[in-house]
């Protein structure tokens, strides 16, 4: 039986010492807790192409193809099996702003090295991953 499940896109905006979070609000997942803002491919949809949606969608700003690069690849299992990958975004147009008040209730520049208590593991891997260079891992099995 071939594995169906889904793929996530999670991006990593960076300024000097500080990174991207947002507060996940009303999703029923981990809902207080920090994440970076993400999303699933829609299916026909390039890891490209879902980061440059997803950047305009959560925090309204505008990335191009060029400046997306792969950080890591995480395959991941809290009670189901997923992918995920994070790409580090090197520049945007525009300046973040939380765009989707129904599913955020905080969008905030943390100092990468000193992350909030209340961020969702996986994600604090992942950035720690970005930090060390580690392009693959693997998480909770």
């Amino acid at each position: 039986m071939r594995s169906k499940f889904p793929v996530t896109v999670h991006l990593l905006f960076f300024r000097n010492d500080q990174i991207l979070l947002s507060r996940r609000f009303n999703t029923g997942y981990r809902d207080g807790e920090y994440s970076v803002p993400a999303g699933h491919l829609d299916g026909g949809e390039t890891v490209s192409a879902a980061a440059a949606r997803e950047a305009e969608e959560e925090i309204g700003v505008r990335i191009e193809a060029g400046d997306i690069h792969i950080s890591s690849v995480m395959h991941r299992n809290e009670g189901d099996e997923r992918v995920d990958f994070f790409v580090h975004i090197q520049q945007w147009d525009g300046e973040p702003f939380n765009a989707e008040p129904g599913k955020c209730d905080e969008l905030r520049w943390a100092d990468v090295y000193d992350l909030p208590e209340n961020i969702i593991p996986y994600v604090k891997r992942a950035i720690g991953n970005h930090l060390n260079s580690v392009s693959f891992d693997e998480f909770g099995w």
